[in-house]
């Protein structure tokens, strides 16, 4: 039998990209899966699509920010259902450019949505299954939050704060049953590509020079086969590997590799003012 078949699952940022091929796969084996998302529209479609294909999904539209209202879905989900088994908190944003150009709305924005969406998820979901003694909890990082990319400051202070959290968690949820594990993607083709907000740059120059990356059904499937083997960092694309390991061994080397892509990007895309 699948591992994910008849547990009980919510997926946050499930409306479009790579939260949405989550709840697709997951569903499609067996999962009962609860979508949130702040966007109505897209998220009643998803769910519906997967209800009319024989699955068990609904929709719950919700801004991860608000933690009451997460709290209660988690809540209400577990009651219905008689347990939690994962949470995926996968919901993001992203903010570009250089960090003298952020405004301090714009650092609250994306650490609100990237870092602290996360907490709330985490302080809604661990009680319950350390309650219930099980369940996994799974967050979205980035490659970002594994070393320093430059030009989106605030989004690396909130993915590293997602790596560090999910990390330390995983120490403690051990001693109760419950199981941690940080998603730390590289480019995946999902709708941030979309909504992403630059400061200073030319969104069609960084379109064209930022790598296409990998469909998020890909995405997704790499995710849930790191969570079935209860994996403490998910890499998709698995190459990423190599970036992490000399990350760890030439931290030095590192920096001096994203410094020059830092210099080429501002020489390529910077908006001239």
């Amino acid at each position: 039998m699948d591992v994910f078949a008849g547990k009980t699952v919510i997926v946050t940022g499930a409306a479009s990209g790579m939260g949405r091929a989550l709840s697709e796969e997951l569903a499609g084996r067996g999962a009962n899966v609860v979508l949130a998302d702040i966007n109505a529209a897209p998220l009643e479609e998803a769910a519906a699509s997967l209800s009319e294909a024989g699955s068990s999904a609904r929709a719950a539209v919700l801004d991860v920010t608000d933690f009451e209202a997460l709290k209660k879905l988690v809540e209400d989900t577990a009651a219905q259902h008689g347990r939690l088994d994962y949470i995926f908190n996968n919901a993001g944003i992203s903010i570009g450019g250089e960090a003298q150009d952020h405004t301090y709305d714009d650092w609250h924005r994306e650490i609100d949505t990237d870092l602290y969406g996360v907490v709330h998820g985490v302080a809604a979901a661990y009680p319950v299954m350390v309650k219930q003694g099980s369940g996994h909890i799974v967050n979205t990082s980035s490659f970002s939050g594994l070393w320093a990319s430059s030009l989106q400051v605030a989004y690396v202070t909130s993915k590293w704060g997602v790596v560090g959290l999910s990390e330390a968690l995983r120490v403690e949820g051990k001693l109760h049953g419950v199981k941690v594990s940080v998603v730390c993607p590289g480019f995946v083709r999902t709708g941030m590509y979309d909504t992403i907000k630059l400061i200073g740059f030319d969104y069609d120059k960084i379109v064209r020079i930022a790598p296409k990356g990998i469909p998020p059904q890909e995405a997704a499937r790499g995710i849930l086969r790191g969570v079935e083997r209860n994996k403490a960092i998910i890499l998709v694309p698995r190459w990423l590997i190599v970036p992490w390991v000399l990350q760890r061994l030439s931290p030095g080397l590192m920096r001096w590799t994203l410094g020059l892509a830092t210099k080429i990007l501002i020489r390529a895309a910077k908006i001239e003012t």
